[in-house]
């Protein structure tokens, strides 16, 4: 059985195509989903600054275009003196796709790292069972 794709390797690569010409903030992310498949995506940036995309949102998009609705932990990188945390919608785009037990890992260019649960990322995240009508 091949070693499993390591998922900061994957970000810190695809973080190379980032499209940042406003920023210059390049940010790479990479997920495992829950058949064992990675995804990645960068951060794509628009003139029209609230047009652009984040890496993760790139990353789950590719994720779902490929069939899968479920993510079992996601990794992402930047060169940031420490490690680049999701901005707040990526953080209900994640949640809205881990399974309970997921993982992030947010890393640096130069090795800095830091894991969590995912639940832990976004406490009190907005879920569908708030919008049930008793």
């Amino acid at each position: 059985m091949p070693e499993p794709i390591d998922l900061i390797a994957a970000a810190r690569d695809v973080r190379e195509n980032a499209y940042v010409p406003y920023s210059n903030f390049q940010v790479g992310a990479a997920l495992r989903a829950g058949d064992g498949r990675v995804f990645a995506g960068c951060n794509v940036e628009n003139v029209a600054y609230p047009e652009g995309t984040c890496a993760e949102a790139g990353a789950i998009a590719a994720m779902v275009a490929g069939g899968q609705t479920s993510l079992t932990e996601i990794a992402v990188i930047a060169d940031s003196p420490v490690p680049v945390t999701p901005c707040g919608g990526c953080r209900q785009k994640i949640f809205e796709f881990a399974r309970p037990n997921a993982t992030i890992t947010m890393a640096t260019t130069d090795g800095l790292k830091t894991t969590m649960a995912v639940a832990d990322l976004l406490p009190g995240a907005f879920v569908q069972a708030q919008m049930d009508r008793a």
